[in-house]
């Protein structure tokens, strides 16, 4: 395990889902024994989505990802992350058919991701950041709602209005995130879907509330490109402004973005796709109450998505964060602002 400088096993928090989560905690597990994934509980798309819908199982997959990027065990992630490829389990992963078993079996989601846990011998905790089976609703700028962390995460906004959020029913944040943020060293809001990955975790009722509320340093990771029809022209500010509004208070100490350019050809495929590579506005950063800080973050490798909830995903070459430039960078901010 990485040693640091100044303090010895932080305890850090993850707060996200699915692949930005996983960037994450990949790599953040070799700096501490001390990390715990507040996992978002709204997916309903892919696997998890027919598990939800035919078994009412709270929604595994996220939580299976990072599970996953804590595991100790190359097997066994490679096991929980295995998707049948036919007959009626195809598109299934056996995480999520593990976890929901043991759900159905002990009538406990927290239970299963206990024993999961286990199994995989993983470095720290994951943590629903709510128990409660909920699901993501949104009103856009013209009044339209939807409802669905899929259709939303996959949505045109019409209008030019933030869009308004909230859970279906209403939400009780669980106990142990809201512990594990008030005991954390330094919280870290993860890259993703900002609309249908992160805002589901942030609109809980009293995450915001603990976040403005904790000692630790609180950063946020923004995302590499922008999502078309929902975040088209937002520069980092923008999304560390949005992140702020769904918490529903100020409460970040630093953002962090990647200031390296994604190879040509890359940008220009993504550019006709309408996803571009999120920009520094420096004016707007210099009167930001965070600091900002950029690095070179790009993964060079063509990164494979084991979801199966996004089919466009599955079918291109996408710019990822590099997870062991990331972490260090993570702490490497972090030393600096504490000096």
């Amino acid at each position: 395990m990485n040693k640091l400088r100044q303090w010895d096993d932080p305890k850090i928090v993850v707060i996200g889902g699915g692949t930005g989560s996983f960037t994450l905690l990949s790599s953040l597990k070799e700096y501490t024994r001390s990390i715990t994934a507040l996992v978002t509980m709204a997916d309903d798309g892919g696997s998890t989505g027919v598990l939800r819908d035919e078994l009412g199982a709270l929604p595994p997959g996220d939580v299976r990802q990072c599970l996953v990027a804590l595991s100790s065990s190359s097997e066994l992630r490679d096991l929980f992350n295995y998707r049948f490829e036919e007959g009626s389990l195809k598109g299934h992963a056996f995480g999520n058919l593990f976890l929901t078993a043991v759900e159905k079996m002990t009538g406990d989601f927290a239970r299963g991701i206990e024993v999961a846990s286990e199994v995989l011998n993983i470095v720290g905790s994951v943590e629903p950041i709510t128990l409660t089976d909920v699901k993501l609703a949104m009103r856009d700028g013209n009044g339209e709602e939807t409802h669905g962390e899929f259709k939303i995460g996959h949505k045109r906004f019409n209008g030019s209005d933030r869009p308004q959020f909230w859970l279906e029913p209403h939400a009780v944040p669980n106990p142990r995130a809201l512990a594990a943020i008030e005991n954390a060293d330094i919280v870290i809001i993860a890259p993703g879907n900002l609309y249908g990955s992160l805002a589901p975790a942030l609109i809980v009722p009293g995450i915001g509330e603990a976040l403005k509320a904790s000692a630790a340093f609180k950063m946020y990771v923004c995302n590499l490109v922008t999502k078309p029809g929902q975040t088209d022209g937002f520069t980092v500010g923008d999304f560390a402004s949005e992140i702020e509004r769904l918490a529903g208070r100020p409460f970040l100490d630093a953002v962090l973005f990647n200031a390296e350019r994604p190879d040509a050809a890359l940008l220009k495929k993504y550019a006709a796709e309408g996803e571009l590579a999120v920009l520094l506005d420096e004016e707007e950063s210099k009167n930001a109450s965070y600091s900002v800080q950029g690095a070179n973050l790009l993964s060079g490798q063509i990164w494979q998505n084991t979801n199966g909830s996004d089919s466009l995903a599955e079918t291109r070459t996408l710019i990822r964060h590099d997870t062991k430039a990331l972490a260090s960078a993570i702490i490497e901010l972090y030393e600096h602002e504490r000096k």
